[in-house]
C-alpha cells in the first residue's frame, strides 16, 4: 500500500541544512490549492529561527487558494494592474470614458508608488501612507487613485489570489471644504457677448469659429446638459414642434486617447436619459443650428464637425477658454454652466427639481456639488426682530 498523499494545504517533514556562511536554511515540501506539491524554504541565523520564518510562510500561504490566474502573492503589482483591466473588458458594464479614466489613474497616478512591488509586500499601512501624502497634493487626485486601487485588491480578492483587501482599512479621506460657484445673469450675459466678439474673428489666433460655439452654450444653459451628452444631440432627438419644444437627452460623446470621438447611445448614468423642455432662447438657438445643419437625416448631430462626426469636447472647453480669455473673463468652464443652471432652478423652484433636470439619482449631489450657496439669510428675520427688541414708546 502507497504512502497516503499529502493533504492539501499541509506540507511534509522539515529538513535543515547548514549553509557555508553558517545561516541555517529550513525547507519542506507544501500541497497547493491546485494539487501540486511545491517546495518552499527560509533562511535564518538559527535552526529555531529558521523553523518559525518557514512556518509563517506556510501559515501565510495557506489563507491564500490559487483560481485558474497564474497570479499569486509574490506576483508583482503591474500584473495585477494588467489582469484587472482585461477583466474590466471582459465584463464590459463599463462604459468606454469610464474604464479609459480607471486605466489613465491607475497607471499615472498609483503605478509609479507601486509597480516595483510584489502584491504581498503592499500592506493597509503602505496603502494608507500613500493615500495621505497623495491627498496633500490633491484631494481629487488622492480620491482616484483610492477607487482604482480598491477596485483592483478587489478583483484580487474575488479570484482568491489574496486573502483581503488592504483598502478596506484604510484611513478615510476628508474633502476640504469648498462652495460650488455659479455664474449671475449679468455674467452670463457677458459671457454672451464675449463669444459673439470672438465668433467675429477678433480673436487674432487659432482656427476660425464656425458659430457652434455660442449656439452650444444656449442649448447647455437651457437643458443643464453634459457637455458630452450636448455634443450626442441627434436631430431625431429634437422636437420643437411641440409646445414647449423639446430636447432628449439620450447619449454621450466618448472618445480621446489616441481613439477617434463616437456617440455613445447611453449617457452617464441610466437617470441621465430624460426629455427636457426648452425654453424660449434653447429652442431659438436649437433652430438656427437644425438651419445649418447639410445633413437631413434623423441620426445627423446637431453639433458636429465638417465630416458630420462628433465634436472634441476638449476642442469646445479651449475654444471657450479663448473666447473668454479675450475677454478677460475667469473660471467659465461647461461644468461651471451647468451648475449656474442647477443654482438658477433651486432659488426660484426646490432642488428635487433641479436633481431632475440636471439627472441625478440623489438631490444631495445636487446640493453637494451643484448650488451655490445663497448667503441672504430670509428677511422675514427682520420684522421678527423688530417684533421682540423694538423700542416701545412708554410715558414719562
Amino acid at each position: 500500500m502507497g504512502r497516503p498523499r499529502t493533504p492539501i494545504g499541509t506540507f511534509g517533514e522539515l529538513e535543515f541544512t547548514t549553509l557555508e556562511n553558517g545561516k541555517v536554511q529550513a525547507r519542506t515540501r507544501y500541497r497547493d490549492w491546485d494539487g501540486r506539491l511545491r517546495r518552499v524554504q527560509a533562511t535564518a541565523r538559527t535552526q529555531r529561527a529558521a523553523e518559525f520564518a518557514l512556518k509563517a510562510k506556510l501559515a501565510e500561504r495557506s489563507l491564500v487558494q490559487p483560481t485558474f490566474t497564474e497570479l499569486t502573492p509574490d506576483s508583482r503589482f503591474v500584473d495585477l494592474v494588467e489582469y484587472w483591466l482585461h477583466d474590466l473588458e471582459l465584463e464590459g458594464h463599463l462604459a468606454s470614458s469610464t474604464r479609459n479614466t480607471y486605466e489613465r489613474n491607475m497607471r499615472t497616478l498609483v503605478l509609479p508608488a507601486f509597480e516595483e512591488l510584489t502584491l504581498r509586500e503592499i500592506g493597509v499601512a503602505r496603502c494608507d501612507s500613500f493615500i495621505k501624502h497623495l491627498g496633500k497634493q490633491s484631494y481629487n487626485r488622492a480620491r482616484q487613485a483610492r477607487v482604482v486601487l480598491r477596485l483592483a485588491f478587489s478583483l484580487a480578492v474575488r479570484h482568491e489570489i489574496l486573502p483581503r483587501n488592504p483598502m478596506d482599512h484604510v484611513s478615510r479621506l476628508r474633502r476640504p471644504p469648498s462652495t460650488p460657484t455659479a455664474l449671475t445673469s449679468v455674467e452670463v450675459n457677458a459671457v454672451r457677448a464675449a463669444i459673439r466678439y470672438w465668433e467675429r474673428g477678433q480673436s487674432a489666433s487659432g482656427p476660425k469659429p464656425d458659430g457652434q460655439l455660442g449656439l452650444l452654450v444656449e442649448v447647455m444653459l437651457g437643458t443643464s446638459a453634459r457637455i458630452g451628452e450636448t455634443l450626442a444631440i441627434r436631430r431625431r432627438d429634437v422636437d420643437v414642434t411641440s409646445s414647449p419644444p423639446t430636447i432628449r437627452l439620450a447619449g454621450t460623446v466618448v472618445g480621446g486617447r489616441n481613439s477617434p470621438f463616437v456617440r455613445q447611445d447611453r449617457p452617464k448614468t441610466n437617470r441621465s436619459v430624460r426629455t427636457v423642455a426648452l425654453p424660449s432662447f434653447c429652442a431659438a438657438a436649437v433652430r438656427r443650428r437644425l438651419v445649418a445643419l447639410e445633413d437631413r437625416s434623423l441620426d445627423s448631430l446637431l453639433f458636429c464637425n465638417r465630416d458630420g462626426g462628433p465634436l472634441s469636447p476638449h476642442n469646445v472647453r479651449r475654444q471657450l477658454r479663448s473666447a473668454m480669455d479675450l475677454a478677460g473673463i475667469e473660471g467659465v468652464t461647461p461644468h461651471m454652466i451647468r451648475r449656474t443652471v442647477a443654482t438658477a432652478v433651486n432659488e426660484q423652484a426646490t432642488v428635487d427639481l433641479a436633481a431632475e433636470l440636471l439627472g441625478h439619482t440623489d438631490p444631495r449631489i445636487t446640493i453637494r456639488h451643484y448650488i451655490k450657496r445663497n448667503e441672504m439669510v430670509n428677511p422675514a428675520t427682520a420684522d421678527l426682530l423688530d417684533n421682540v427688541f423694538g423700542p416701545r414708546d412708554s410715558d414719562d
